[in-house]
């Protein structure tokens, strides 16, 4: 292995994705130094097997959804079918467009960007390429990849991951969906409106289970009216082939058969043959262990982003890559508050969520100090115009801040960006509601439903 020793950097980060590259760029805007490490491309997972190629298909689902539903509107038009190449196109389009931006914010940083498959080789190395980078400080943020279940092995032609689904040459007539989480629920999503006959198995009581119940009935209820059918409480036990297909077995002996099996039960975290055990670093079930400011044990390492045991989403990641750059560079850092992240399911309704669950208050606070309020999009003119169906859920502390904001609805997702400063700022019911909203709009509802719990209703009853 050649040791380079004539460069030694401020900051070597393993990893080019959402956490690693957030805290290159925040690193070199800070007067770092900053090495990039990335075997595959800048970007990573989010951009191009996550968040972005899966929102893209669940616009191209709204889409379809659109034209088969356009005579509601008084529009005649005609759905012929899924173009699943130009689908494709048009989604790699996206990606490809925003891959090269970023690739130019590196360079423009002057990050030092390494395209190789990286490993730690001490406290303050890397070994990549036949090289050795050296970092007066290491950040691991290698990432996550789609997990299995025990005896399940995911072929990539009948048994899929995520990581296929996206690049899947056809709309499978028929699919099982393991796993209701936010991954599960948003390719059934995509796929009935493209117009597959989706089944999702879901081994906990409910779809979406860290959501509030409230916001999990809603959209079971919704994905009922689409007939995306769902299974519920029992869980996975065995999958089998047929002549055309998968054969999906429950515990309780239950069966369902489809084209396809989207096995979609989570991501694990990548660390294993990358030498975190050998330079001393701590680790639970695959996870690299930090502390709230991103530390290992190890004082001249640091991680962050689906690697870490936190909310494995890109935004969550940008937050701990920029605070570890900013601590590196002496700035005053402030951790993440986790329930302070919002969070979004993508699905057709979307669920958006910011704070903690009503369960989770009356356990904090205890029942008798807990408020809860329901707002009905039914009453929300803009709702009604999109024809979109769901409800606002607030989470109050008696007497005291929302400390939670729960939505169903389409569109939802753009609303929880006032949701997260009404959490963060320890807003009270009475100052939201006296915030002017405009009419007609989606957001409008969470002006509402403040008004509502700040005693004082207008589009809605006492």
């Amino acid at each position: 292995m050649a040791n380079d020793a004539s460069t030694v950097f401020d900051l070597v980060i393993l990893g080019g994705g959402s956490g690693g590259y957030a805290a290159a760029l925040r690193g070199a805007q800070l007067g770092l130094d900053v090495a990039l490490i990335e075997k595959d491309k800048v970007g990573g997972t989010c951009l191009h097997r996550g968040c972005i190629p899966t929102k893209a298909l669940l616009h191209a689902g709204e889409i379809a959804d659109q034209a088969r539903e356009s005579e509601q509107f008084g529009v005649k038009a005609t759905f012929e079918g899924i173009d699943v190449p130009a689908v494709h196109k048009y989604k790699d389009d996206v990606v490809s467009g925003l891959y090269k931006g970023l690739q130019g914010l590196i360079a423009s940083r002057k990050v030092t960007y390494i395209e190789g498959a990286g490993r730690l080789s001490s406290p303050t190395s890397v070994d990549v390429n036949g090289q050795r980078i050296q970092g007066r400080h290491i950040l691991l943020a290698t990432g996550s990849v789609p997990k299995s279940l025990p005896g399940l092995e995911i072929d990539g032609d009948r048994i899929i991951s995520s990581d296929h689904a996206l690049v899947l040459d056809r709309v499978p007539k028929s699919a099982i969906v393991l796993g209701g989480g936010v991954i599960g629920v948003e390719f059934a999503s995509a796929w009935k409106s493209f117009g597959s006959d989706v089944t999702i198995i879901e081994g906990l009581k409910h779809l979406v289970p860290v959501e509030d119940e409230n916001s999990s009935k809603l959209l079971e209820r919704a994905f009922r009216k689409r007939g995306i059918k769902f299974n519920l409480g029992t869980f996975f036990q065995k999958a089998e082939y047929t002549q055309d297909g998968v054969k999906v077995t429950l515990a309780d002996g239950k069966e369902f058969e489809a084209e396809v099996l989207l096995v979609a039960v989570g991501r694990g975290p990548v660390s294993q043959g990358l030498g975190y055990e050998e330079a001393g670093v701590a680790m639970d079930r695959g996870y690299v262990l930090v502390d709230e400011y991103m530390r290992t044990n190890v004082p001249t390492i640091s991680a962050v982003g689906d690697l870490v045991p936190t909310l494995q989403l890109a935004h969550v990641g940008f937050a701990e890559g920029i605070l570890v750059a900013e601590r590196l560079a002496g700035l005053k850092t402030v951790p993440v508050d986790y329930d302070g992240v919002p969070r979004v399911t993508y699905c057709h309704p979307e669920v958006a969520s910011v704070g903690i669950t009503e369960a989770k208050a009356k356990e904090i606070y205890g029942a008798d100090k807990v408020v809860a309020l329901k707002y009905n999009l039914a009453g929300n003119g803009k709702s009604k115009i999109l024809k979109t169906a769901g409800e606002i859920k607030l989470v109050q502390v008696k007497d005291g801040a929302v400390v939670g904001v729960h939505m169903v609805g389409d569109r939802m997702g753009e609303q929880v960006g006032e949701a997260q400063l009404i959490y963060n700022w320890e807003a009270l019911p009475a100052e939201v509601a006296q915030l002017v909203h405009a009419h007609p709009t989606q957001n409008e509802a969470l002006g509402e439903a403040h008004l509502a719990l700040a005693g004082k209703p207008l589009h809605a009853h006492d």
